[in-house]
């Protein structure tokens, strides 16, 4: 019967994908058309018969619905179309050639952040109201409150320029080269975690079954790992959802301070060109990203608590 349900919430949230998906391509697509300027708009003016060519090959002559359809029916396949601004390279293989640096940078981010954010709020929760517990959440609101763009200098003054144990920037695939991005990223997520599984953790251990599991006499250990754990990372992996596709995507702050040739110094540098075939499949693929993470996120929530059932997670 679980099975079934298994199935039946699969089935249902695929489908649902497409609706969302649809309507992110369109605003998308209205949003960078409405925008002021062009793809052939810069410094040079282009004599009209070279502007009336480019924008024949590119389509851009047509009717907008028509260019609408056009583009829907190339993302159905899969093509993204040939970037306005690099002619000896389509969408496809921008992507292809900037998200695995991002994808390393923001899956090793993610990672650290989870387990040292996980656990240092169980940690903190079994020390509720204790002297350890304050200090370790005042250094996670510490973290929460300085953004990105603050935190990524200091280490570079820190452990680059004072130290000289890193690089200070560039991108060769080398550990060394990817310490600082991927701490700069890691640690506000690590400081969020950490405080939604101190607050989760807290709530599950004063539950009912909670306090069934230690009346019958389970060691601390065994009710906390294997009874509380699970139901009290819910809200963790609410927030590892969107979050962990923000990282694995490409932080654009992040890339542009490290130099990383990732997806979004790509993205960065298609909207500063109006490059739209470029801004919009990177928008396509992020918004894939996210989808689909967060239909992870619906599939672990039943597993982490097995009191809830897949229809009441739809």
């Amino acid at each position: 019967m679980r099975r079934e349900g298994l199935m039946r919430h699969v089935a249902t949230r695929l489908l649902g994908l497409v609706p969302t998906l649809l309507l992110l391509i369109t605003i998308a697509f209205v949003l960078i058309r409405v925008a002021p300027g062009g793809p052939f708009d810069g410094e040079v003016t282009l004599p009209p018969e070279v502007r009336a060519n480019l924008e024949a090959k590119y389509h851009l002559d047509e009717p907008i619905l028509q260019q609408y359809f056009r583009y829907l029916g190339d993302v159905v396949t899969g093509d993204f179309g040939p970037s306005f601004r690099y002619p000896d390279w389509s969408v496809n293989e921008l992507i292809a050639r900037g998200f695995p640096a991002s994808a390393t940078v923001g899956g090793l981010a993610i990672l650290i952040a989870f387990f040292v954010g996980t656990g240092i709020g169980v940690f903190a929760a079994l020390r509720q109201n204790t002297a350890i517990d304050y200090s370790l959440m005042g250094v996670a609101m510490l973290g929460i409150s300085v953004p990105n763009f603050v935190i990524a200098p200091l280490l570079i003054l820190v452990l680059a320029i004072y130290a000289g144990w890193l690089p200070a920037g560039g991108w060769d695939w080398s550990w060394q080269s990817m310490v600082l991005p991927v701490l700069t990223l890691a640690l506000p997520a690590v400081a969020y975690i950490a405080r939604l599984t101190r607050g989760s953790l807290i709530e599950v251990l004063h539950s009912d079954y909670i306090r069934t599991a230690r009346a019958k006499g389970l060691a601390e250990r065994v009710v906390v790992l294997r009874h509380a754990l699970k139901p009290a990372l819910l809200p963790v992996i609410s927030y590892l959802g969107p979050t962990a596709a923000v990282m694995i995507t490409g932080s654009v702050v992040i890339e542009r301070i490290y130099g990383i040739p990732g997806l979004g110094s790509y993205f960065v540098q298609g909207a500063l060109n109006r490059d739209y075939t470029l801004v919009m499949g990177v928008v396509v693929f992020y918004g894939i990203i996210i989808i689909l993470l967060n239909f992870v996120v619906d599939l672990l929530y039943a597993w982490l608590d097995p009191r809830i059932g897949y229809e009441e997670i739809r």
